[in-house]
């Protein structure tokens, strides 16, 4: 350690016990507070260094598939504010919500250096992990700023210079964070100013762009305090659906209604002529058709002017071509859409390809029904009359999977037992073998199934003469299996026999469709009365992001028809975190089992909270106390499982699950 850190260390630990040094006059209040919170509530010791954190590639993919679509739309604006700072040894990061670098652009000759700083993919950054650091301090707070030099907590990082800005989603959630950062810097933080103007416009460009897209098939407003750039740089966008309510908002327009009428997350589901004096029938008259100086609105409280510029939903060109047309979808495919666009596309294609004669692999994320997908197509192709077998590659043990797809021969292997046994591919003969996962297929036994598909047979352990098998192959995935390929951990040749075609689920967050599901969800049983929702409800729903997918939204569902009262569901009746303000990082959802569907289902009447504690006591018994387990279970994240713990006082044999559940109790006590 060098009198540099030496010095740096001193005056954080005055400063956080109350001693603040003069040289502790030279980082702000923002600073301040931040060096405060990383001892006090997050517990980290100034005096103990740490390295830089870089997550695992499998950990790092699942953060990019959480992020995936925002990324994409995010990555043009990397690649142009990178372009404004090459060369100058500045790197650009784009986080997610946890605080882990997603995308990255730099120097290719600095590799080294910027990933032992943790200026690198994968890095990751968080507050109550990292102490004040620029991406962690922006997610704190929820603003844009400088942490420089020694304004870092840790005395590691007191080289670097880093600046960073918040990006914002449509419903005001905080979702990742623009951040552009040099190994050092000789000049003042003050030099920094250039930098911070940089990452704050291009944040808001890459908000504006994901606005754009996410609402294209919803009314969009541009609103601006003046004419001449309202048309190309509008200071606020508001998103209306087709009955003129706000379904969605950037961060500016948030802001700015915010301060005029005191409402915040209320302001997703409030009719717009509710806070502008115009009636939404009028926003015709705000198109380009008119010059931009005679489309004046005012703010129904204030009456303040302000310059709108409507945009009318995009309508999907029609389609005329041969290989375009569309075709009638079978009543098992159309039960899976209420007409969602991006949805519809797929099961087109997926009907023309119910019947032919190749396999099939579907895409998408994890619990975005990439199994019922499957059981539809396999329901209405002319294999219906034969079985249906799931296999989940990645939920059999290693040393299983071999036996539990190809079969063996009595006492073929150690622990093999003295019966045969046929495989889950001779039980799918003659209908259909659903491969979910099957990116998590190990390598040995990718040969074999390659096999099975090229000479449409199957070799049982222990036998010496293959037996024939007549299945179609529908495999599942949500790694990208080219990636896979690269690191040699996927075989190509198999990857092409399964990709005879591919079919792309939509995300839950990006489906149009979501009132249609949660309708469908909670419809009537068995001659039972179905149940209602209240608006609140729906609103709390339409802002919640869905990082569990359809698996997730069910699971709310179910909770929320355990515990409502006269089978109404309001917004307090849904588990906590849906559609709060922020949404918390979400483990990945594993695939739900019959046990946890089975109790859910057992709690159809309204019950007391006691239902939800002898819920959570049983899972947690299930899964030997595994946290993250459960969580994965119920659809929720690991945090909100701790606040249910604490609430019931469920206290895990674990220690430090149970400090946890402890501290998570005593913040909801604060709040």
């Amino acid at each position: 350690m060098d009198v540099r850190q030496r010095d740096h260390i001193e005056t954080v630990v005055l400063t956080t016990t109350g001693q603040p040094p003069v040289a502790a006059r030279m980082h702000d209040a923002i600073i301040q507070s931040s060096w405060h919170r990383c001892v006090h509530q997050y517990g980290l010791d100034p005096t103990r260094m740490q390295e830089a954190r870089i997550v695992p590639a499998q950990r790092l993919r699942e953060h990019q598939q959480r992020i995936d679509d925002f990324a994409r739309i995010a990555r043009y604006g990397l690649e142009t504010l990178y372009s404004q700072v090459a060369g100058t040894g500045y790197v650009v990061l784009l986080t997610d919500a946890d605080g882990v670098a997603v995308d990255y652009l730099g120097d290719e000759g600095t590799d080294a250096g910027l990933r032992r700083a943790g200026l690198y993919l994968g890095a990751e950054w968080s507050e109550n992990g990292a102490g004040t650091c620029a991406v962690g301090t922006a997610l704190a707070t929820g603003h844009a700023l400088t942490v420089h030099r020694a304004d870092h907590f840790d005395a590691t990082h007191i080289p670097l210079t880093c600046t960073a800005a918040p990006l914002f989603d449509s419903h005001g959630q905080l979702h990742a964070i623009l951040d552009i950062s040099a190994l050092s810097s000789p000049l003042a933080k003050d030099s920094q100013m250039f930098a911070l103007y940089l990452v704050r416009t291009y944040a808001n460009r890459i908000e504006d762009a994901y606005f754009l897209r996410r609402h294209r098939r919803d009314w969009i407003l541009k609103l601006s305090p003046a004419p001449e750039f309202i048309d190309v740089n509008p200071e606020y966008l508001i998103a209306l659906d087709a009955s003129g309510r706000i379904v969605g908002h950037n961060r500016r327009a948030q802001q700015m209604l915010t301060a005029e009428t005191g409402l915040d997350s209320a302001l997703l589901g409030t009719r717009f002529d509710a806070l502008f004096a115009l009636a939404p029938e009028q926003l015709g008259r705000f198109v380009y058709s008119r010059p931009s100086e005679e489309r004046v609105v005012r703010l129904a409280r204030s009456g303040k002017r302000l310059y709108l510029s409507a945009m009318p939903p995009m309508v999907p060109l029609p389609v005329n071509t041969a290989d375009e047309a569309q075709v009638s979808l079978p009543a098992e495919l159309a039960a899976l859409s209420g007409g969602d666009a991006t949805l519809q596309r797929q099961l087109q294609l997926a009907a023309k390809l119910v019947d032919a004669p190749i396999n099939l692999l579907i895409n998408g994320e994890t619990g975005s029904g990439k199994e019922y997908f499957a059981r539809a197509l396999h329901r209405a192709s002319a294999r219906r009359g034969g079985p249906f077998i799931a296999v989940n590659c990645a939920a059999i043990p290693e040393t299983l999977i071999e036996s539990e797809l190809f079969g063996h021969l009595p006492n073929s292997f150690s622990g093999a037992g003295p019966k045969a046994k046929r495989g889950l591919i001779q039980e799918a003969d003659g209908g259909t073998l659903f491969l979910d996962e099957i990116g998590d297929m190990p390598r040995e036994l990718q040969s074999r199934l390659l096999r099975v598909l090229a000479e449409g047979e199957v070799l049982a352990i222990g036998a010496s003469r293959p037996v024939p098998v007549d299945v179609r192959v529908i495999s599942a995935t949500h790694h990208p299996l080219d990636e896979l390929i690269a690191g040699g951990r996927f075989r190509e040749d198999l990857y092409y026999r399964l990709n005879g075609a591919r079919l792309v689920l939509p995300a839950l967050r990006d489906r149009s469709d979501l009132d249609w599901l949660v309708d469908k969800f909670l419809a009537a049983r068995e001659g039972a009365p179905g149940y209602t929702v209240s608006e609140s409800a729906r609103v709390h729903l339409r802002r919640h992001r869905w990082p569990g997918n359809l698996r997730e939204l069910r699971n709310a569902l179910e909770y929320a028809r355990a515990v409502c009262n006269d089978r109404r569901i309001e917004a307090s009746d849904l588990p906590d975190g849906i559609g709060e303000s922020n949404n918390e990082g979400i483990d990945e959802l594993a695939a739900p089992s019959t046990a946890v569907e089975a109790a859910m289902a057992a709690f159809a009447e309204p019950k007391t909270l006691e239902a939800e504690r002898a819920l959570l006591t049983q899972q947690l018994r299930i899964h030997g106390w595994n946290l993250s387990a459960v969580a994965r279970e119920l659809g929720i994240s690991r945090m909100t499982l701790y606040r249910r713990m604490a609430r019931h006082g469920i206290q895990s044999p674990n220690r430090s699950d149970a400090v946890s559940a402890r501290s998570a109790g005593a913040d909801d006590t604060q709040h």
